[in-house]
């Protein structure tokens, strides 16, 4: 069952992964290719964190935790960037 589980989650992270490539090429403003990029390190995030789990070496979960802390700030200098400057 956790089997199925494990493969559904797979399966999802990756149409994830191509809608948001999807949004990224075709992003009519500046703005939609920032936010398809946010997604993509959410769901990359969700994909190392599957990986962490099915192999077994939770080392992974540091990796992914510190992606995202970089992956905030990133988008956070972004749209203080475009909302008055730096």
């Amino acid at each position: 069952m956790a089997d199925v589980i494990m493969r559904v989650a797979a399966v999802l992270i990756f149409s994830g992964l191509f809608a948001g490539l999807i949004r990224l090429v075709l992003g009519r403003t500046l703005i939609d290719r920032i936010a398809a990029i946010d997604m993509l390190t959410v769901m990359s995030i969700s994909l190392i964190t599957l990986y962490a789990h099915l192999s077994g070496r939770f080392t992974y979960l540091d990796v992914a935790l510190v992606y995202g802390v970089l992956s905030f700030l990133g988008v956070l200098a972004t749209a203080r960037y475009f909302e008055n400057g730096l």
